[in-house]
């Protein structure tokens, strides 16, 4: 069973009773047993954990983890203090430092935005070591779209980041007018100069939080 220790626990406990999840529980017993898997099954639920529903202000929806040893711990994008910042990561603390004018730390560890209020979510929650996508179709994305329409439902606003495809495709989860909805492309070297360079979500995101009387996000690391 597993156990959020916040208002989650209520909102996410049937879903651990449903057949898909069953079977995506099956199946990660297999791969944590027969393959390296990351991030390590304590870090599965981390994001939920660190940020609970009440308390979401931001969510920044990522893919799935990284596949590197010791870079995935639960939380998108974020990597444990002492590892390399992935290329994503320094692309998205540029766009943080040319937006809001700040200059940040040499830490990847995203923790301070969790507890800040921003659900630093992945839209699947494993993958195998150095197989990006290895785990996409296997029920994780039932799970991460039952978050997002729990989170959607709720009346007090907040901002959904978007980046890159995986992201975009849950757009259709997000209809309550109450919330803001940021999109661009990916912050990967691959798609980053295509429209993420730019885009001033973070910024955006905080103007947003401020005209709803909402105390806004320090971006600083």
């Amino acid at each position: 069973m597993v156990i959020f220790h916040n208002h989650w626990d209520d909102l996410l406990k049937d879903e651990f009773k449903k057949e898909y999840y069953l079977k995506l529980r099956e199946f990660l017993v297999v791969e944590y047993k027969t393959s390296t898997i990351y991030p390590s099954m304590y870090d599965l639920f981390k994001a939920l954990k660190l940020t609970d529903y009440e308390d979401v202000k931001v969510v920044i929806l990522g893919q799935d983890p990284y596949h590197g040893p010791g870079q995935a711990h639960g939380l998108c994008f974020s990597v444990p203090q002492g590892i390399t910042i992935p290329p994503s990561l320094k692309n998205i603390y540029k766009e943080i430092e040319n937006d809001c004018h700040i200059n940040m730390n040499d830490s990847g560890d995203l923790t301070c935005w969790a507890k800040e209020g921003v659900l630093l979510l992945n839209t699947v929650l494993t993958v195998r070591a150095n197989q990006a996508n290895s785990h996409k179709g296997k029920g994780w994305e039932v799970f991460t779209d039952k978050v997002i329409e729990l989170l959607n439902v709720r009346e007090k606003p907040m901002v959904f980041i978007l980046w890159g495809n995986n992201a975009k495709a849950k757009m259709d989860k997000i209809t309550n007018p109450n919330h803001l909805v940021l999109t661009a492309p990916h912050p990967s070297p691959l798609s980053a100069y295509a429209g993420f360079f730019g885009c001033q979500h973070f910024s955006k995101a905080n103007d947003f939080l401020k005209a709803n009387k909402i105390t806004p996000i320090h971006w600083q690391n």
